[in-house]
């Protein structure tokens, strides 16, 4: 596999885990992005290439970083990174519904999605 086709999948893979994450259907990212699902599918699957316009759309979309979705950083978080260390520890002292107050304030903080 050549180095296109393999930053083609990677792409491919972004693509799919941030609509995946953004509690996206194909169809209704397609719906947003006014493509069809097929276009979606096709993306996903690494058979349709993605210009950087529509890169910048999805990632408005999926709210996440385009040039995460372009194939550039890591493809998961570091496990060892110590803020994130922390952070775990500082949640897993966190009572239920604080949590759960700490979640609208993150939500809020991100602002309101097209619909809301």
């Amino acid at each position: 596999m050549s180095d296109a086709d393999e930053k083609k999948k990677l792409i491919a893979g972004r693509l799919r885990e941030a609509r995946t994450l953004a509690g996206l259907t194909q169809g209704q990212a397609a719906k947003k992005m006014d493509m069809h699902r097929p276009t979606i599918s096709e993306i996903e699957a690494g058979n349709r290439n993605v210009t950087m316009p529509e890169i910048s759309q999805f990632a408005e979309v999926y709210d996440v970083d385009p040039v995460w979705l372009s194939g550039v950083g890591a493809d998961k978080l570091d496990p060892q990174d110590e803020r994130l260390q922390l952070a775990f520890r500082e949640l897993k002292k966190i009572k239920p519904e604080d949590l759960d107050q700490l979640m609208r304030v993150l939500a809020a903080l991100r602002g309101p999605t097209e619909g809301e």
